[in-house]
């Protein structure tokens, strides 16, 4: 196992902020991560109340946020990865949101 594989699999996140403009994640091993909001567009269309109500979910491997069905793994966001929801995915989604179909 490489020096890589063993750190993706033992880093876990501790604690999460989601601001206007970034997502950061503070890790077990000290060092805190951050990444654009863009990436994740479901946060970019939560509310702050949503936003902050997430959970650690597998120990801390990801996170998950219930009112907006998004889960973003910690591994993900070491290796710099984006969302990869389709945007015909998320227009159903905000459509489903306010219960009006603007497609």
């Amino acid at each position: 196992m490489n020096t890589l594989a063993l750190e993706l699999n033992t880093t876990l996140a501790v604690n999460v902020v989601v601001t206007d403009d970034s997502l950061i994640v503070d890790l077990s091993d000290g060092r805190t991560i951050s990444a654009p909001i863009e990436w994740f567009p479901r946060l970019v269309h939560a509310t702050i109340a949503q936003r902050n109500n997430w959970r650690l979910i597998g120990r801390g491997h990801g996170i998950h946020w219930e009112d907006i069905d998004e889960d973003i793994s910690v591994e993900g966001l070491l290796l710099g990865k984006k969302s990869h929801e389709t945007q015909s995915s998320l227009e159903r989604w905000l459509n489903g949101r306010d219960g009006i179909w603007h497609g």
